[in-house]
């Protein structure tokens, strides 16, 4: 879990968001028991007011840009102002894995 808790610890710290959840949806794919390399995010700040939707990723991407270079094979972003959060409330759910042969 230190992955899980870096990308925590390292997104509050640059968005303060009004709402985070991060997930480790390793499970869901072929990969060893216990492991750290696919994780969706739910980032909700202030701060993607008025920025498109490209520069939110960006700025997601260069904030977890240690843990997209190691261990962090696949990332969910999504990001929204509080605005927006609040006409959408919920993340949309990840796709099933294609990948690997796991059922």
């Amino acid at each position: 879990m230190k992955i899980e808790t870096d990308i925590i610890e390292k997104l509050k710290q640059a968005f303060t968001p009004d709402y985070l959840d991060v997930r480790n949806e390793s499970f869901m794919h072929n990969v060893p028991e216990g492991a750290e390399s696919h994780f969706k995010v739910v980032v909700v700040s202030e701060q993607f007011s008025g920025q498109r939707l490209i520069q939110r990723h960006r700025a997601v991407n260069t904030t977890l840009a240690d843990e997209l270079a190691g261990e962090v094979h696949a990332l969910a972003i999504h990001t929204y102002s509080p605005a927006e959060w609040q006409e959408q409330i919920q993340a949309p759910d990840s796709p099933a894995c294609r990948g690997g042969g796991r059922n």
